[in-house]
């Protein structure tokens, strides 16, 4: 991985075609993202680490970007994948269009904002989904209803905060935002008012453990050292929620995540509401791939989701993960190998991932 800091003493050193040429003969990764090189014969563009048979130097055009090549109509080497390889870089078309969204009033088409950024609104969609890990209709979803969430927050009345948001409709406004929100708007807003959340505070190897649902599903895994105080934090997330003893039907599902801390299987099948942004989302899924014994570094997420310098921002999604276990954020280590934080404590996220290694094992030799 190429270093911000060291982004443009490696350009200097490969500023010239020869150099490039060089790095490209003796397939030197340090010149992996600081340029792409194409084979006019093939119609392919690759990596300069790349393993295939160095090309004649006469058929041998570079660019500086892997946009830049795809623009000039190279496709990319199914050896390397130099699409997936962006370093720090993230294309200006991308920021461009990120910033055209984010500013205006109405989503405009995705042929107007290609046509913003000077780029066919086909190679523009691959693009921008390839380095935001959405599509640009998906991100302008999503960002509007970042925009309408701030504005109930911030105590604007239901219709002003959708209108002020982008939506033009509340039919629309209701049916993108209240599937994200678990609730109508108007019951977010007042902290829950009219919505009924079942909930079950047991105790666990782990100390206590509360698990609450909505409707849709679970929305709710925590672990604590007191059970009032898990108790206090689901009746402060819902002020005005209706919380009531959970049922036949929840109790079922608790000892499922009771079951699953004791002893981990493959999986804990249940059906969870989950509320984030579309970033969030996608660190999310990408953790519960995440195979029972396995971990990965916020690195590897981030490469995973497309956004290979994001980490930073993977360790805020699993830091906002309210759903323990069930997304099992605790798989999640660093770079070295050593065990990073963890919402419920490093004793926890220990056991679990010792929990599960056993487990992995057991069924190995079984």
């Amino acid at each position: 991985m190429i270093f911000a800091g060291e982004t443009m003493t490696l350009e200097n050193s490969f500023k010239s075609d020869d150099d490039r040429w060089d790095a490209v003969v003796s397939s030197d990764r340090q010149a992996n993202g600081v340029f792409f090189y194409a084979v006019k014969t093939t119609g392919v563009y690759c990596l300069p680490s790349c393993s295939s048979r160095p090309p004649k130097r006469s058929n041998v055009e570079f660019f500086l970007t892997s946009d830049q090549a795809e623009s000039s109509g190279y496709r990319a080497c199914k050896k390397c994948q130099p699409e997936s390889f962006s370093g720090n870089r993230i294309p200006d078309a991308v920021v461009k269009a990120c910033n055209l969204i984010d500013d205006a009033r109405e989503t405009p088409s995705l042929g107007e904002i290609a046509l913003a950024v000077g780029l066919s609104p086909a190679y523009f969609h691959r693009l921008f989904k390839r380095t935001v890990g959405v599509t640009p209709k998906a991100y302008a979803a999503n960002r509007r209803a970042e925009r309408f969430r701030e504005g109930l927050r911030g105590n604007q009345n239901v219709t002003k905060a959708m209108y002020d948001a982008g939506y033009v409709a509340s039919s629309r406004c209701y049916e993108s935002v209240g599937q994200d929100l678990g609730m109508t708007p108007t019951q977010y807003k007042r902290g829950g008012i009219g919505q009924t959340i079942e909930f079950a505070v047991v105790e666990c190897s782990l100390g206590w453990v509360a698990v609450a649902a909505t409707k849709r599903g679970i929305c709710m895994i925590e672990f604590g050292d007191e059970a009032d105080d898990l108790r206090n934090e689901l009746a402060a997330r819902f002020a005005n929620a209706k919380l009531k003893e959970g049922g036949r039907v929840l109790l079922d599902r608790v000892s499922q995540v009771v079951a699953y801390v004791e002893s981990p299987s493959q999986s804990l099948d249940l059906p969870l509401d989950i509320q984030g942004t579309v970033f969030q989302r996608k660190v999310w899924e990408a953790l519960q791939g995440i195979p029972l014994g396995a971990t990965a570094t916020y690195a590897e997420i981030a490469e995973q989701i497309g956004r290979p310098t994001a980490a930073r921002a993977v360790a805020g999604a699993c830091a906002a993960n309210e759903l323990a276990v069930a997304i099992p954020c605790h798989r999640i280590v660093r770079n070295d190998g050593t065990l990073s934080g963890y919402r419920w404590g490093a004793g926890r996220k220990t056991e679990l991932l010792e929990r599960e290694a056993k487990a992995t094992a057991d069924m190995v030799g079984s």
